[in-house]
């Protein structure tokens, strides 16, 4: 079985801004440089088969390059507790037709719609029961840090002793 999801794939400039942005919450599980990317769907576990139509369904997604900004940070709750910090990305319009191309080529290969809403982000941290206060991360202004979308990608997603380890199966150019 294979675990997949699509995403952008960060430039090494943006992803150093982002690692300069971590810390200072306890009992938070930081992202490493290798993990950082914008989830643009998540899939699941498909077989090998279903794998390759996705990964065919996927390239025959068109559109055209875009500029994005880092945003504000933010979090996700389940339930009330705090379990995910990330950034949000500006403008969101370019990057939720994106969303919607690729929502589009994977149910014509069988795959249910995802069935909340698209929230374009990039995860940080993910957090305990125990972690510490994020006011001080909700509260940080990144530098002004733009980066030019050209291509998505097919990511599979394998679990480690040390959390998931993400490998790229194929780019798809805008």
């Amino acid at each position: 079985m294979h675990r997949l999801f699509v995403a952008l794939e960060l430039p090494v400039a943006v992803r150093d801004v982002l690692l300069a942005a971590m810390g200072g919450v306890a009992g938070a599980r930081w992202q490493t440089d290798d993990q950082l990317h914008l989830t643009l769907r998540f899939i699941g576990e498909v077989d090998r088969h279903r794998a390759q139509d996705i990964a065919a369904a996927l390239g025959q997604v068109r559109g055209v390059p875009f500029t994005l900004a880092l945003g504000a940070p933010g979090s996700f709750d389940t339930r009330g507790i705090i379990d995910n910090l990330w950034i949000g990305v500006t403008p969101q319009d370019a990057i939720k037709a994106l969303n919607q191309r690729i929502e589009q080529a994977l149910a014509r290969v069988g795959i249910a719609p995802e069935a909340r809403a698209f929230l374009p982000h990039i995860t940080l941290a993910r957090l305990n029961r125990s972690a510490g206060a994020i006011d001080g991360f909700l509260a940080r202004v990144l530098p002004a840090t733009t980066f030019e979308v050209a291509s998505f990608a097919l990511y599979e997603s394998t679990l480690g002793g040390g959390g998931s380890n993400y490998e790229i199966v194929e780019r798809y150019r805008l």
